[in-house]
């Protein structure tokens, strides 16, 4: 047994795609799925603020499609928005506002379908949240899953589609988050009677040391099934990713704001 590190990569059927999205664009994103199993669940990972360094590759999306079709037989497919960067490539477009990139979460969901991927839901972090409650309360998802949510580009009545739906929406909360914080997401999330808030003790915006906690709450909503903790250690096969790539990229959501709290631990 060796333990999973930051950087492991544990064994996944992982192919390069493109999503083409309805205003003519080309996108670049992975698909991972489980090594040698249908998966149980799909997992669409809309990422952070592309402006300030957010993209395909943030960190706990990365960590998401390095284990979880191994820890959990659940597939993640993870996509640069328009105009976004990543060591995968560039998406074609520009950063549009939460505008334009209605149509870059359509060809994911889209892409997910044509694919038969099961049980999908939509993983949204930071301004990925905004995408999520803008655009992804489509048919053919089963619900979301927001880490960080700003609600800076969602409307009133994007929550109020939610609420309509019934379908499950889960939001965890840093205690020391930036923008949004426990007591006052609650109130804010009101509006979706099935929207369950949890606030994470410790962690904040960027989520650097927390990753597990992540994945353990998100595995717990999506494939239920499956035990959590999950595992720390591997008796198997194991890659490793170059971390030194992204050094240089940072997963705010607008600006690295100093909050009152504990410094942002180590990853």
């Amino acid at each position: 047994m060796a333990p999973i590190r930051a950087n492991s990569i544990l064994p996944a059927r992982r192919e390069d795609i493109e999503l083409h999205t309805a205003d003519g664009l080309t996108l670049v994103g992975e698909l991972a799925r489980p090594l040698d199993t249908d998966p149980r669940a799909t997992l669409i990972c809309l990422h952070p603020l592309p402006t300030h360094g957010g993209m395909m590759d943030s960190h706990v999306f990365r960590k998401a499609a390095w284990r979880l079709p191994a820890l959990a037989g659940i597939a993640v497919l993870r996509f640069n928005t328009r105009g976004t960067t990543s060591t995968r490539g560039t998406s074609e477009g520009a950063f549009d506002n939460a505008r334009g990139e209605r149509f870059d979460v359509a060809a994911a969901i889209e892409y997910a379908e044509f694919e038969e991927l099961p049980n999908v839901w939509l993983l949204g972090w930071s301004f990925g949240t905004d995408l999520t409650l803008k655009f992804g309360c489509d048919p053919s998802v089963t619900g979301a899953i927001l880490l960080s949510p700003p609600l800076r580009f969602s409307q009133p009545e994007d929550l109020t589609i939610w609420a309509e739906t019934g379908k499950p929406l889960t939001a965890l909360i840093p205690e020391f988050d930036d923008y949004l914080r426990p007591a006052e997401a609650t109130t804010r999330f009101a509006p979706i009677p099935q929207a369950e808030v949890i606030g994470i003790p410790g962690a904040k915006h960027l989520w650097v040391g927390d990753a597990e906690t992540v994945l353990d709450a998100v595995v717990t909503r999506v494939a239920p099934g499956v035990p959590v903790p999950l595992p720390t250690e591997w008796d198997g096969p194991m890659e490793f990713g170059d971390s030194s790539a992204y050094a240089d990229r940072t997963v705010a959501a607008f600006s690295d704001v100093p909050v009152t709290g504990p410094s942002q631990r180590k990853a």
